[in-house]
């Protein structure tokens, strides 16, 4: 199978490397001089370090070809890029012929709305004809380069997207069950990156496994009562998506959003703990958004709420974490 990956970072690095043991694969950066140093390196030194690529992976840029002549000569293209990026880049891909698939998790920031969109609610607006979806769930990128062992969701409402997402990537070392529920899938994505923003807070201030347990289970309640406000299917949230990318960003060292939280609970500024970690972290970048349509829909999210006035400077983290149990006594519900 051919297949286009367009953006050099870690995830989209990884996935070519995985990919790239059974299939073609073209990874795709927009930089030429980044494409030139893997290349020479043999590596996403940059991004990835320490993890070769594979036989069927070849490196091109933007000076080999635009995303959608490039895509036009594969049977699938993955879009690897930040959420900010994902409008332009279906844009230049709308029209293409083969499937394609966005790895990016989480709201846009708003453009011609007052509220920011899913990546499904983007294709919508700027390429409805455009075959998509999302390949989405619990892995981090060096686990994935590794070969160790992945579980992923290929969501989309078009059935050849999610079988060209298992015939790419399902394999030795990666499950990929396919899921027809683009919405719920989408928002598991986007406010597991908020959540565990929390959950490094309250692991930063010591504050017991029994609040991290409960902290992630009340904010599965959140994240589902706004998936479903979506028109998302209750039962997703319980699959890999859900629950299983929430578990994985909000426990797992290698999150970076957890990492932001921890090191605000520590004194850092939020500043200080993006510049630190040379990565994008969406939930920093998400947080926001999700508040602002979760109020819109009436979708109450104290936690997720909570983290934007942290990430704001309104509130300390002790305060943030004294407003939610200070919180009335309520039913356990979603």
């Amino acid at each position: 199978m051919d297949i286009l990956v367009l953006g050099a970072g870690a995830w989209g690095t990884a996935l070519a490397i995985n990919a790239g043991r059974r299939h073609r694969v073209t990874l795709w950066a927009r930089d030429p001089a980044q494409a030139a140093a893997i290349v020479r390196q043999g590596e996403n030194a940059h991004y990835l370090a320490g993890h070769r690529l594979s036989a069927g992976v070849r490196v091109a840029s933007r000076a080999d070809g635009a995303p959608r002549a490039l895509a036009a000569r594969h049977e699938l293209a993955i879009i690897a890029t930040p959420m900010a990026a994902l409008r332009q880049m279906l844009v230049e891909l709308a029209g293409s012929p083969c499937p394609v698939a966005w790895l990016c998790k989480g709201f846009e920031a708003p453009v011609s709305r007052p509220y920011g969109l899913l990546g499904h609610e983007v294709r919508a607006e700027v390429a409805p004809q455009l075959a998509a979806g999302a390949l989405s769930g619990p892995s981090f990128a060096q686990e994935v380069a590794a070969g160790q062992p992945t579980a992923l969701v290929a969501a989309s409402d078009a059935a050849s997207v999610r079988e060209a997402l298992v015939a790419a990537f399902h394999g030795p070392s990666m499950r990929v069950y396919a899921n027809d529920d683009l919405a719920g899938v989408e928002v598991g994505g986007a406010v597991k990156n908020v959540l565990a923003i929390a959950t490094g807070l309250c692991d930063g201030l010591a504050l017991g496994l029994n609040a991290r347990a409960a902290l992630i289970t009340r904010g599965l309640a959140e994240m589902t009562r706004l998936g479903l406000a979506l028109g998302a299917r209750p039962d997703t949230f319980m699959g890999l998506s859900g629950l299983g990318d929430l578990v994985l960003t909000a426990t797992g060292d290698l999150s970076r959003n957890r990492r932001v939280g921890l090191m605000l609970a520590q004194g850092r500024t939020l500043q200080q703990a993006v510049d630190s970690l040379g990565h994008v972290a969406e939930g920093v970048y998400s947080a926001r958004t999700v508040v602002e349509r979760a109020g819109r829909l009436g979708v109450e999210m104290p936690i997720a709420a909570a983290v934007v006035d942290l990430l704001d400077g309104r509130v300390s983290p002790a305060e943030a974490v004294a407003a939610l149990m200070g919180r009335d006594p309520a039913d356990e519900r979603i």
